[in-house]
């Protein structure tokens, strides 16, 4: 029971707490309300819940065998979070001033999993934390995945309904506008940790790599 209770615990905060899934779903609640953001809230649990299963099958060990791959992951997602923190800016419906009026779809919920260093980070940490080799090693996994799918659209939830909220009261496109650019910016704050420890650490090592 201790342990169901430590794994409900982290996955709740883990999946509560600031990050660029969050920071999508309220800000696709924000620019569409909360109905057309579920496809993307569905993604973006449905997709981590499956990375977090595949990590625990031991795709993991990967980045610790091959460190280049950590490298390129996060340079493919601050690229790709960078490009959607210039859609949110952007996003909007029934109305010109915006250039994107459509909510991001299922699809891309899944594909911003693969590209978001904090899910990598969460995945690894759940992986290493609460699980230990031996017969019960699946059932650990799969009840770890479990959780985090039921979590998942919880607290994921929870910031698309007050991005609904917000949207709500904030009816005028140009304070739609002005939301939008905020949120483009905690997304883009959100990445800044990765792009330090990519610049001091990661591409460092890697140099140190090439020349053994």
């Amino acid at each position: 029971m201790e342990y169901l209770i430590s794994v409900v615990i982290f996955s709740i905060s883990a999946s509560v707490t600031p990050g660029p899934n969050t920071i999508m779903a309220m800000a696709s609640a924000v620019s569409f309300g909360a109905r057309k953001s579920l496809p993307l809230l569905w993604g973006i649990s449905i997709g981590f819940s499956i990375m977090l299963f595949i990590v625990g099958l031991g795709f993991g060990q990967v980045f610790s065998l091959f460190p280049q791959l950590t490298i390129c992951i996060k340079i493919i997602g601050i690229v790709y979070l960078l490009y959607l923190a210039f859609v949110v800016a952007n996003s909007g419906e029934g109305n010109k001033n915006f250039k994107y009026d459509k909510p991001l779809s299922f699809s891309k919920g899944l594909l911003l999993q693969w590209v978001n260093a904090k899910a990598w980070i969460i995945c690894v940490s759940a992986v290493s934390t609460y699980t230990t080799v031996g017969n019960s090693y699946i059932s650990q996994i799969l009840l770890l995945t479990s959780t985090f799918l039921i979590a998942g659209p919880i607290c994921v939830g929870i910031w698309v309904f007050f991005g609904a909220f917000l949207k709500k009261h904030f009816t005028r496109s140009k304070y739609i506008k002005r939301v939008n650019m905020i949120m483009a910016l905690l997304l883009i704050l959100s990445i800044t940790p990765v792009i330090k420890d990519l610049w001091l650490h990661d591409l460092k090592t890697a140099t140190l790599f090439l020349r053994l």
